[in-house]
């Protein structure tokens, strides 16, 4: 029954709603030109399956499988990338707080500090008007969660993966710091090793935060509407796009 009402639900609201609605149209088009009514079909189809679970794993799937957690760490610093943060919201020791990849990422980089006892290299600024600055968040709750802060640097400037690569590379020179361990979300891996390679960096890949399971089957809820899933899609289409841009 559970999964009977989440199956109505995603039909029922947003964004599946409107696939529903769409499909209306479509019908009450077809009655008077069916050309239009096809082309809409299409469309209504394409916009269906960017919501699915199913296709959005398949997506992600494609940019997470790229990079595999290394057996061995080897490297001089961690370097954790930015995904977004707020501003004026509270936490525990103060205002401001990481979006989830962004947190997702930074927990990765903690226990890996624990791990190797290597400093943490965090990259993000202020990208927009409303949003909080990333590094320095960052910062504030790696000391609150038992980071010393000599052992912190923040490069608080950047507003995209280029830039964090730029920046960061040159951070790194001026610290004397040539191998990095790079930490970011494993869909935005792929993007993120090319622009820093493109800064004469070779790091270490570390994915984490993933979004895609592994070895898990078809269901009826894969092929339901989702909000996740139609965000999902976009981020993974994105990180396609940007490595295509990457490559001129």
């Amino acid at each position: 029954m559970i999964y009977f009402i989440k199956f109505v639900y995603s039909f029922v609201l947003p964004p599946g709603l409107f696939v529903i609605l769409l499909l209306g149209l479509t019908v009450w088009l077809w009655r008077r030109s069916r050309r239009p009514a096809l082309a809409l079909l299409g469309v209504t189809l394409l916009l269906y399956l960017s919501m699915t679970p199913w296709v959005s794993n398949l997506l992600m799937g494609g940019l997470e499988r790229q990079y595999d957690k290394p057996e061995l760490l080897q490297g001089d610093v961690i370097v954790v990338l930015g995904g977004g943060a707020t501003s004026g919201t509270p936490d525990i020791d103060g205002e401001g707080n990481l979006f989830g990849s962004a947190a997702n990422r930074l927990l990765s980089a903690v226990r890996l500090y624990r791990q190797t006892g290597l400093p943490i290299l965090f990259s993000g600024g202020q990208v927009f008007p409303d949003s909080g600055n990333e590094a320095d968040i960052a910062k504030r709750q790696l000391i609150g969660l038992g980071i010393p802060e000599r052992d912190i640097l923040a490069e608080n400037r950047s507003l995209n993966t280029e830039q964090n690569a730029a920046n960061t590379a040159a951070m790194m020179n001026s610290k004397g710091l040539s191998h990095p361990i790079l930490v970011t979300s494993a869909f935005h891996m792929p993007r993120a090793m090319a622009f820093f390679k493109d800064n004469g960096l070779a790091p270490l890949a570390y994915p984490t935060d993933y979004t895609a399971s592994r070895g898990s089957g078809l269901y009826p809820a894969m092929f339901t509407p989702s909000p996740g899933a139609m965000n999902n899609t976009g981020t993974a289409l994105k990180e396609y796009l940007g490595l295509l841009a990457a490559r001129f």
